[in-house]
C-alpha cells in the first residue's frame, strides 16, 4: 500500500510541475505589456520601463519561472500589480468565501446525486425511475448561470426570502453567511448532481447484475441489505471518479457564479485580475485551482485502493 501511495505521490508532483510550467508560459505569452496596461496609454516610455524593472518583468523567462516556483514553495507569492498588497493575503481573504461555497455545493451534489441514483437503480424501469431520470436530463441541459438568474427572480425578487447578491460576511453570523451562499451553492450543484445521479444509477445497476449479488439474495439477505452492504461499495469507483472531475468543474464554475451573485470570492478575484491584467494574481489563483484539482484526484486514487484492494495489487 505504501508503494502504491508513493507512486501516486510522485505522479502528483510531476503533474504539479507540468501544470506550473504550462500556466506560466501561457500567461507570459499573452500579448501586451503589463506595465503599459497599468500606466495607461499616455505614459512615457521611461515610466513604463521603470515600472517594468520594478515588477521584475525585464528578467529572463527561466529566471522569473524559477523565482515564482520558489515563491510557491515558501509562500511568498509576490505583490499584486494593481492592489500593491501581497497576493497570498488577497487569496486567503477570498478563500474564506470560496471554500465554504465549494463545500456546500459539493455536499448538495453528493446528497442529491447518491439519493437519486440509488433510488432509481432500486426502482429500475418503474415510474419513479423514469421521472427522476427525466429531471436529471433537464438538469444536465441547464446552464448554471441561467439557473442562478431564475433562482434570483424566484427567491429574491418574487418571494424576497433571500438576498439577490452580495455576502453578509461571517462576522455578522454564521447563519447569515450560509444564507448568502445558499442560492449560489444550489446553482452550482444542480447540474453536477444530475450528471452524478445518472452515473450512480448506471454503476449500481451494473453491480446488481453480478453473480455475488444473486448469491447474497439466495442466502436470504433482503434487497435493502444487499444494496447498502454489498452493491454500493462496489459501485463507488466510477462514482468517485466523476466526483473528482466534478470538483474541478465546480471550482471553475465559481468564476461565473460569483460574478452573477456579486460575491467577493476567488472566482471574482480572478475575473477582476484578468480585466486589470494583474497577471501575478491570475497566475497564482490558477495554480491554486490546478493544485486543488490534482490533490483531489490524488486522494481519489488513494481511496480507490481502500474501496477495492485489487487496484493497488495491479498497480504495484
Amino acid at each position: 500500500m505504501s508503494v502504491f501511495i508513493f507512486r501516486r505521490f510522485l505522479t502528483l508532483i510531476a503533474t504539479l510541475l507540468g501544470a506550473s510550467l504550462i500556466i506560466f508560459l501561457v500567461l507570459d505569452a499573452l500579448p501586451g505589456n503589463a506595465a503599459q496596461m497599468l500606466m495607461g496609454a499616455d505614459a512615457s516610455p521611461d515610466a513604463v520601463r521603470a515600472l517594468t524593472i520594478k515588477l521584475g518583468l525585464d528578467q529572463p523567462l527561466y529566471y522569473r519561472y524559477v523565482h515564482w516556483v520558489m515563491g510557491l514553495l515558501t509562500g511568498d507569492l509576490g505583490n499584486s500589480y494593481v492592489y500593491g498588497t501581497p497576493v497570498a493575503g488577497l487569496i486567503a481573504e477570498r478563500l474564506t468565501l470560496t471554500i465554504p461555497l465549494a463545500i456546500m455545493s459539493m455536499s448538495m451534489t453528493v446528497v442529491l446525486a447518491l439519493s437519486a441514483g440509488i433510488y432509481t437503480a432500486a426502482n429500475h424501469n418503474k415510474l419513479g425511475d423514469v421521472g427522476v431520470m427525466s429531471l436529471t436530463q433537464f438538469g444536465i441541459a441547464l446552464p448554471n448561470f441561467w439557473f442562478a438568474i431564475l433562482l434570483i427572480l424566484l427567491f429574491s425578487v418574487k418571494l424576497q426570502w433571500l438576498s439577490a447578491g452580495g455576502f453578509a460576511g461571517w462576522d455578522e453570523s454564521i447563519l447569515a453567511g450560509i444564507k448568502s451562499l445558499l442560492l449560489p451553492a444550489i446553482s452550482l450543484s444542480v447540474v453536477q448532481a444530475a450528471i452524478l445521479a445518472r452515473v450512480t444509477r448506471s454503476a449500481v445497476l451494473e453491480v446488481l447484475r453480478e453473480d455475488f449479488v444473486r448469491t447474497a439474495r439466495a442466502k436470504g439477505l433482503s434487497k435493502r441489505d444487499v444494496l447498502w452492504r454489498h452493491v454500493l461499495r462496489n459501485a463507488m469507483i466510477p462514482v468517485m471518479t466523476i466526483m473528482g472531475l466534478q470538483f474541478a468543474n465546480l471550482l471553475a464554475g465559481t468564476i461565473v457564479i460569483e460574478n452573477v451573485f456579486y460575491l467577493p470570492g476567488l472566482g471574482r478575484l480572478i475575473f477582476q485580475s484578468i480585466a486589470n491584467r494583474d497577471l501575478i494574481v491570475v497566475r497564482n489563483c490558477v495554480m491554486l485551482l490546478a493544485g486543488v484539482v490534482v490533490i483531489v484526484n490524488f486522494v481519489v486514487d488513494v481511496l480507490y485502493a481502500f474501496i477495492d484492494p485489487r487496484i493497488k495489487v495491479h498497480n504495484l
